[in-house]
Order: C-alpha cells, then structure tokens, then sequence
C-alpha cells in the first residue's frame, strides 16, 4: 500500500477528515519552506502539496503566484524542489504530492521526472492544466505508488465525471468553485452534489480545495469530502506571520476538522 493510500485508510479507520496543506516549494527559501513542511505535520496536516514554482501559474491566486515569483527570485528551481523532496523524505514518511504544470513536466521529461521525483520519495504530481485524456504522458510512466491526480469541478457533467473517477488514484481533487485559488466565500452544496455522483464510480478518496481559508470554511466542505485542500490561506500566513502564524492556523483547522466527528 502507498503512503498516500495508508494515510487515507487510517484516516477512515479513524473517522477523521483529511488536511491537505500547499506549500511554494523556496519561498522565501529551501531551508524555510522545509521548516514548513515540519510544522504543517507537527500542527497536523496529514498530506503536503509542494507547489513548484512556475512563472505563469495559471491555476493560481494572487497569494500563491506571488509566492512562486518570489521562490523564483530567490533561485528556485525543479532540481532543487526535487532536491528539497528527498530531504523531507529523510524525515519523514508523510505523503508528499508535488503541484506542477505540465511545461515543468514536459521541459524536464515526463519518464524523467516520474523516474526522479518518485526516487526522491514522492508518492504523486497534481498538474492542473493537464487534461484527463491526455494524462497519459504521466500515466504511462508511473508504476503503483505514485499517483497522477485527477480533477473534477463544478462544471463537470456527469459522463465526465464517470469517466475521470475510471482514471482516478490516490484522491480525486474537487474543486470547490470556478476561477483561481484564493480565499472566498464559497457554497460547497453544489460541489457536494458532483461528489455524490463521483462516488457512484469510485472508492478514490475526494479532496475539496479552493476558497478554504480557516477552521469554519474547512469543516463546511470535509461535510462532502474525505478531505480538504488549504493553499492561499496557508501560504498568506507564511507570508505574513512566518512559520509560528502558518502553524497555528494549520493545528486551527485541525482541531475544526477533528470536532465535526
């Protein structure tokens, strides 16, 4: 069984909801965003997105492409992310996910970089703007344990739906709302809906992200999903109150996750 597949069967097992924490992988730094990856576990996130940083970041919110230009100033690079993943793997066996878009794959080599990045310790890639018909150029080359994630949205029709929910491993990632990341006031009842349906074809874990932002918006969603996906707000803490004010809002949505059970 893979890391990301163990963490989601104890999860159940226990009752209890997933947290699934985004990091810029070398924003400000490697050394800062690794100390991050430490607090997010100690603080109880049970899953890190480590987002490489990408110069047009088209998925992304204002917080989260801010991170990746600064990451990029500062010297940020696939190699050295892939360098930062086997030195959280060292420490750690939580499952690492890498966020990605399909250029970084493509430029680096897609056998490559499943070859690479798995070796390093990581267990899957998130890469938004890679459709499912053609996530075989990732697919192809990945063996059991390392899982190529799937998306579904609000404007997914059902047939569509069925067909991703064939393709899906590791959790199929829901997103709560259209546009880009960032913290908003989000409805998740029309999300829930397109779930309902995504578990009539799958046993695959659902992770809902977009627009979660603190322990109030979390526990909303985990009402429809396995998990939860926090980015901007994450990052925005970093950003502004370091590793201690990214920590604490992390063990908050903890503690609002684990209360609803």
């Amino acid at each position: 069984m893979s890391r990301l597949s163990s963490r989601f069967a104890r999860l159940q097992a226990e009752g209890r909801k997933g947290l699934i924490v985004y990091i810029t992988a070398g924003y400000p730094d490697f050394e800062t965003t690794l100390q991050a990856v430490r607090a997010a576990e100690a603080m109880g996130a049970d899953i890190i997105e480590l987002g490489i940083p990408f110069s047009d970041p088209m998925a992304d919110g204002p917080v989260i492409q801010e991170a990746a230009q600064q990451a990029l100033r500062a010297g940020a690079t696939t190699a050295k992310a892939l360098q930062l993943i086997g030195l959280i793997r060292q420490e750690t066996d939580i499952p690492v996910l890498a966020m990605t878009y399909v250029n970084t794959v493509l430029q680096y080599g897609a056998a490559k970089f499943v070859k690479d990045f798995r070796a390093a310790g990581l267990d899957g890639v998130i890469v938004p703007d890679l459709p499912a018909e053609e996530a075989d150029i990732l697919t192809e080359h990945c063996e059991a344990g390392f899982d190529v994630i799937q998306f579904i949205a609000p404007t997914t029709d059902a047939d569509r739906v069925a067909a991703i929910c064939r393709l899906a491993s590791g959790f199929i990632y829901c997103i709560s709302n259209t546009g880009v990341t960032g913290v908003r006031q989000v409805d998740y009842k029309q999300i829930g809906a397109l779930l309902n349906i995504a578990r009539k074809y799958t046993r695959v874990p659902l992770a809902i992200g977009f627009g979660i932002g603190d322990a109030r918006s979390a526990k909303e969603a985990a009402a429809y999903a396995d998990a939860v996906i926090v980015g901007s707000a994450v990052m925005k803490k970093l950003m502004t109150g370091g590793i201690d004010g990214m920590g604490e809002l992390i063990a908050e949505i903890r503690q609002g996750l684990d209360e609803r059970a």
